[in-house]
């Protein structure tokens, strides 16, 4: 059974789960630390709590949807970038991973229209609200339909192009996420969420090329146009420079200008050190970038991972102080 199994948590990157599944609690923990909290005894109750889990919890499946359906649709491409994976060695077969996609695209998506906010407590009383109350729900659809968008060639397939590809990758899983994790305590009808929101957004729109380095052989064989591909080593690794830095440092403008109501001191702090993280991963980037090229796990790549998942953790101790 395990042996069987095995194959299937491999096709679902169990380790890119993480990220989403933090900034979906990151997200619901700001909503809820926030001034805009409907609850007016800001009480941890039972329905938040499982609220939050239900909407985190499919966060991550519908996160190894998306990474089934990249690896059936790469699989020439992963063929000579990432000959391991169980569609490529055979331990997984095509129809098999349809089957897998479409499973955990459903326990994804379809469950997150019981992800209502206050005053919903009940699930009869979520399942029947407002349709205007199930922004939840529409986030998802969205960041369901963007993984389509950037994997099927029939629907364009961002993917194989170097501005596009990014696009899809951080809308839904940078700003959309913090956005759909606020939706589970409040809703999302105020700026501060999408302001969250598009820090991710635009620290992803750049970071997200980071593994494209790596991985050029086989995405210029996959007819794949990738930034380093279309400008070259060396000017793509200078393009995402700025996208390390100076998304962090739109923190502390938003505590100066109470867009952002967590902790002022905290958020300025936060915000600065997460720069100067930044700062020092774009020296390992630009100071060899064809090094780049050579290593598939390159430090820049494990930086960029580990400093998406400190700022999640950082927003969220922010909103609770």
């Amino acid at each position: 059974m395990i042996r069987e199994v095995k194959p299937y948590v491999a096709l679902a990157r169990p380790f890119t789960l993480l990220p989403p599944l933090l900034g979906i609690v990151s997200g619901a923990i700001c909503a809820w630390g926030s001034a805009h909290n409907p609850d007016p005894s800001r009480a941890v109750s039972a329905s938040v709590v499982m609220t939050i889990v239900l909407g985190s919890a499919c966060a991550a499946f519908l996160n190894a949807a998306n990474n089934a359906l990249n690896q059936i649709y790469d699989l020439e491409i992963d063929r000579i970038n990432k000959p391991k994976r169980p569609l490529v060695t055979g331990e997984v077969s095509r129809r098999g991973a349809w089957i897998f996609t479409w499973a955990t695209y459903a326990v994804g998506l379809l469950p997150t229209w019981l992800v209502v906010p206050y005053p919903y407590l009940t699930w009869r009383a979520k399942f029947f609200a407002p349709l205007a109350e199930h922004e939840c729900f529409f986030i998802y659809l969205a960041a369901f339909v963007a993984t389509f968008v950037y994997s099927v060639p029939a629907l364009g397939r961002t993917k194989a192009h170097p501005i596009g590809a990014n696009l899809t990758i951080a809308i839904p899983r940078g700003c959309l996420l913090k956005v759909a994790g606020w939706t589970m305590v409040a809703r999302a009808t105020v700026g501060e969420p999408w302001f969250i929101g598009a820090i991710f957004g635009v620290f992803l729109l750049g970071a997200a090329s980071t593994k494209d380095f790596s991985d050029i052989e086989g995405d210029r064989a996959g007819g794949c146009r990738t930034l380093p591909i279309a400008f070259g080593v060396r000017k793509a690794a200078w393009m995402i420079a700025p996208f390390f830095v100076f998304p962090w440092l739109l923190m502390p403008l938003g505590a100066a200008t109470g867009i952002l109501t967590g902790n002022h001191t905290a958020l300025v702090i936060l915000g600065i050190a997460l720069a100067a993280w930044g700062a020092y991963t774009v020296w390992l980037i630009v100071r060899n970038p064809d090094e780049l090229t050579s290593t598939e796990n390159h430090p820049s790549w494990r930086h960029m991972y580990l400093m998406m998942m400190a700022a999640q953790v950082g927003f969220a101790a922010a909103y609770l102080i």
